[in-house]
């Protein structure tokens, strides 16, 4: 049998039932995403499941939605069942004033360095992570690089020609 789509969310909904939301297909990719507490029992499911066998984690990486009040911060996961060729995404969203989520390093070694990653450019919380610090930026940052908490660029520059941009201006 052929692991579809449909498949996996049939298994997903009769283990977790109404735990599993937002499911959609973009692209042909099944995601979903569950509440931040309940990562690590979904991913162990999915890993663990003798048929499901999503046992590569692709990707994991962060997102910040300034406009989505207690759900501000988001952790995507990219698995991958590497038998049968199929991925998936799963989302799990946070409060900004409560970053904390699960590590999935017990799980994923990979997960080690991408969640540190995502630590320092997001600022997202991994509990229990063995070395959860800086990776790219310097230690004495107090603030995380990649949130949409600062203006793109500073509107009271005067020494910058908008038309250099392809803003403004006539275009000869």
């Amino acid at each position: 049998m052929a692991l579809t789509n449909e498949y996996i969310r049939e298994r997903l909904t009769e283990k977790f039932g109404d735990v599993i939301t937002n499911i959609e297909e973009p692209a042909g990719m099944l995601t979903f995403e569950v509440p931040k507490d309940m990562n690590l029992k979904v991913m162990q499911f999915l890993y663990d499941d003798t048929e499901l066998r999503f046992r590569f984690l692709t990707d994991l990486c962060g997102v910040h939605y300034p406009d989505q009040k207690g759900r501000e911060l988001a952790v995507v996961y990219h698995m991958h069942n590497l038998v049968d060729n199929v991925r998936l995404r799963m989302k799990v969203f946070s409060d900004i004033s409560d970053p904390d989520v699960f590590t999935a390093t017990s799980l994923f070694e990979s997960a080690n360095w991408q969640e540190r990653e995502t630590y320092d450019f997001y600022g997202i919380n991994f509990v229990g992570h063995p070395n959860l610090k800086r990776i790219l930026n310097v230690d004495e940052m107090d603030y995380f690089p990649m949130r949409k908490e600062y203006p793109l660029e500073d509107q009271s520059r005067i020494d910058k020609d908008d038309e250099m941009f392809g803003r403004g201006g006539s275009v000869s």
